[in-house]
């Protein structure tokens, strides 16, 4: 009896182990997929109501390519999703096939037994019972025996109502999937469709910025509005640095004034010659890291805006990134500054020594605060498109400074 019990467990087990890890998947993409729709869901409302406030040029542009790439993030996602559920769909077809089949088999032999007891009646099986009672032998055996005789037909009839109670299961997660697929698919028709007119939005923006005068005039004051304001930070950490620097020198000034009054005291004056630290910037030296891997989209300096079709003085260089892409610090320091920065989006600015700066804009996520160390190539945060015109990307900038500098360049210096 035991026996049939476990082996029957293990049918059950065999049954439903394999689509478990796939139901978990499931459930872990469905919870992504919330959340994609969520972010999608905010990004669309500020686009409405950029629209509706008829905000800056840059920042709209910037918008419609944050839903764009949002979108096709998300349709990406809903194939996976599709693809995920039609696998466990198909799985689940499998497993109630073999089911059935075992079901069939466990069915004909219950009519053999059915056919066998209205032929033969019970009597044979009272027979049986007879003689292990009457006859002399081991007492717990002949328990045993009895016990399974009697015991028989029920395990039979359990065993295949198991069966059917899993296969009743099987069919419900079965629907239940088919009925999501069906979601699935009509989500994704809406979305490919949606995308299609947001591209076509964005085609029309830029071909109307390309021939509207005004609005090339509007865009060309927005980019130089955030080159400022990127400069003003810049200059800010630099005058912070000095006043530090500054502050420090009169502490030791006062504390080498001190020892000497002591010194001349005792009649043990030494004459020492102090150099106070350099307050101008320098190169940084020793090893230097990219901070992200990528086609260089955008050059130092002056040049066509991709986007914006007008010259422009580019103030560092913009490298193409990948979705998840880690960014690292390009050489070690300290992080200055973690703001949102117009044009910029969320950025990072790293203080070197010798007064030097490290620009990092358009992050996804940032994982370090104001005041940490960050070692050469350490990861401070992931690519991402916010803020930018074109997709996911880097913009990274160095000051040696207040003065911008070729950052491919600085790169190259050891």
């Amino acid at each position: 009896m035991r026996l049939l019990v476990a082996l029957l467990c293990l049918f059950v087990g065999l049954s439903v182990a394999a689509p478990k890890k796939t139901e978990a998947q499931i459930r872990e993409q469905k919870n992504a997929l919330k959340k994609l729709e969520s972010d999608l869901a905010k990004k669309r409302e500020e686009l409405v109501l950029l629209e509706t406030e008829e905000k800056g040029v840059i920042n709209t542009i910037s918008l419609l390519d944050q839903n764009l790439n949002q979108t096709r993030i998300y349709i990406n996602e809903l194939s996976k999703n599709e693809s995920l559920v039609q696998r466990a769909v198909e799985q689940l077809q499998h497993d109630i096939d073999s089911l059935d089949q075992k079901i069939h088999v466990r069915r004909e032999a219950m009519k053999v037994r059915i056919r066998k007891l209205y032929v033969s009646g019970r009597y044979s099986d009272a027979e049986v019972l007879f003689q292990l009672l009457t006859r002399e032998g081991n007492p717990q055996r002949e328990a045993y025996w009895v016990h399974h005789v009697l015991n028989e037909d029920r395990v039979q009839v359990e065993t295949l109502a198991a069966m059917m109670a899993e296969r009743d299961e099987m069919k419900r997660q079965e629907e239940e999937h088919l009925a999501d697929l069906g979601k699935l698919r009509e989500k994704k028709a809406r979305e490919e469709k949606g995308l299609v007119t947001q591209m076509g939005n964005q085609e029309q923006m830029l071909l109307s910025l390309k021939h509207d005068k005004a609005m090339q005039q509007r865009a060309l004051q927005e980019f130089e509005r955030n080159q400022k304001l990127m400069l003003t930070l810049i200059a800010k950490l630099e005058e912070k640095r000095k006043r530090e620097i500054e502050a420090a020198r009169k502490a030791e000034e006062a504390r080498k004034a001190e020892a000497a009054r002591r010194a001349k005291k005792k009649q043990k004056e030494t004459k020492t010659v102090t150099k106070p630290k350099k307050t101008i910037a320098g190169s940084v030296k020793g090893p230097k890291c990219m901070p992200l891997e990528g086609d260089i989209i955008s050059q130092y300096g002056l040049q066509e805006h991709p986007v914006l079709h007008i010259m422009t003085r580019n103030l560092g260089v913009e490298i193409r990134g990948k979705r998840g892409a880690s960014v690292r610090a390009a050489a070690a320091g300290t992080v200055a500054m973690v703001a949102e920065i117009d044009g910029r989006g969320p950025s990072v600015i790293i203080e070197h020594e010798g007064g030097t700066y490290s620009v990092y804009g358009h992050l996804k996520s940032i994982r370090v605060q104001e005041g940490k160390t960050v070692r050469n190539c350490e990861e401070i945060g992931e690519v991402g498109d916010i803020a930018s015109l074109n997709g996911i990307k880097l913009y990274f900038q160095i000051s040696e400074g207040t003065q911008t500098v070729d950052p491919l360049q600085w790169l190259k210096q050891k």
